[in-house]
C-alpha cells in the first residue's frame, strides 16, 4: 500500500483516512492481481492495463468510481445497500458501514467485462 501512502497522508479527517485505508488495502487483499496506482490524483486499481475501480474523497463520503457500465449493473443493489450514485460513482457515506460483499462483486464484474479490454476506458 506504499502507493497509496501520500494520497492517504493529505486526508485530514483521520476517521476518513482510516476508512479509505481500510477500503483500499481490503481491494488490495482480496484482489491481489489487480495494480494499484495513483493516476488523475486518486487511487485506483487496474488489469491488464485497464481501469478497474477508482476513489476519491469528499466531506460526505467516499466516491467508488467503477465506470458507469459498473454502476448501471449493479444499480438496484447499490440503491438497496442504502447508497446514492451517479452515472460515474456511488457514494459510500463516511458515517454508513462499507457493503464489502457489493463491492467485491462490482469489482469482479468489472475484471470479467474487461478481460479482453485493450483500453484503459471501456468504448
Amino acid at each position: 500500500m506504499e502507493v497509496f501512502k501520500e494520497f492517504l497522508a493529505k486526508i485530514d479527517d483521520p476517521q476518513h483516512r482510516e476508512r479509505t485505508e481500510e477500503v483500499l488495502g481490503w481491494v488490495a487483499g482480496k484482489f491481489p492481481d489487480l495494480e494499484p496506482k495513483i493516476a488523475w490524483n486518486q487511487p485506483m486499481f487496474t488489469d491488464h492495463g485497464t481501469f478497474i475501480i477508482g476513489f476519491s474523497t469528499a466531506k460526505q463520503h467516499l466516491a467508488v468510481a467503477p465506470e458507469s457500465a459498473g454502476i448501471q449493473h449493479f444499480s438496484d443493489e447499490i440503491v438497496k445497500a442504502g447508497y446514492d450514485h451517479t452515472k460515474q460513482l456511488v457514494r459510500f457515506p463516511w458515517n454508513k458501514p462499507v457493503d464489502f460483499s457489493l463491492l467485491e462483486r462490482i469489482i469482479e464484474f468489472n475484471i470479467s467485462e474487461k478481460a479482453d479490454c485493450t483500453t484503459f476506458w471501456r468504448k
